[in-house]
């Protein structure tokens, strides 16, 4: 019996790390006062045993603000917590086949990320609430929510030349010209604070987060 099941164990443990990758993501970009998290599974990974990817999600977004807890206490922190949690699956067909969506809700308002795994093997991010963003995951990353406007790209670069943070890779996604668009940055040296909050300050800024994963 244990042959058969190696390969979709495999599956399974292949989807953790996108799971926790995206936790992580929305619990950085979240504040205190988590009241539901839904997991939406669709394609292949629709097929799957969701409880283990939930529980990784959850230690993902729980972990900025508890470092004690891991995938195995997620469950019942968030239980503790009074967090709704819920997981639900789609046979929708869509541009990926198999694909992670997470949306947690903070004071009513919902997040939502989306990713999967770029050739089977490593985890991408691919929609930042309803923004199209593919991006890989980094040890240092800044985010960055902003009105599509002329200039504000070169304007962020200066910012972070000056401040002597190279940029590793680059990805920008909007919704439509001269809406919100959402940017993710790797870098390659840490975010210091004062920097952040110069970052805030440049026009058309909505949110600025140094992220680590």
């Amino acid at each position: 019996l244990a042959a058969p099941l190696a390969p979709f164990m495999s599956t399974v443990t292949a989807r953790i790390e996108p799971a926790q990758r995206l936790g992580a993501l929305l619990g950085q970009l979240t504040p205190p006062g988590l009241s539901a998290v839904t997991l939406e599974a669709e394609g292949e990974a629709a097929e799957l045993n969701l409880k283990p990817l939930v529980a990784a999600a959850l230690a993902g977004l729980l972990r900025p603000h508890s470092d004690t807890v891991n995938m195995v206490n997620a469950p019942v922190v968030a239980k503790d917590r009074d967090i709704a949690v819920s997981e639900t699956r789609s046979s929708r067909e869509g541009d990926y086949h198999a694909l992670l969506r997470l949306t947690a809700t903070v004071e009513g308002r919902a997040r939502t990320v989306a990713g999967t795994l770029f050739a089977n093997r490593e985890p991408r991010l691919v929609d930042l609430d309803g923004v199209t963003v593919e991006a890989a995951f980094a040890q240092r990353m800044l985010y960055i929510a902003n009105d599509d406007a002329p200039g504000f790209i070169g304007r962020l670069g200066g910012a972070l030349g000056n401040a002597g943070v190279n940029i590793g890779t680059f990805h920008l996604g909007r919704r439509e010209a001269g809406g919100e668009a959402a940017l993710l940055l790797s870098v390659d040296q840490p975010i210091p604070e004062p920097l952040l909050w110069e970052l805030c300050r440049l026009p058309g800024v909505r949110q600025a987060k140094a992220l680590g994963f």
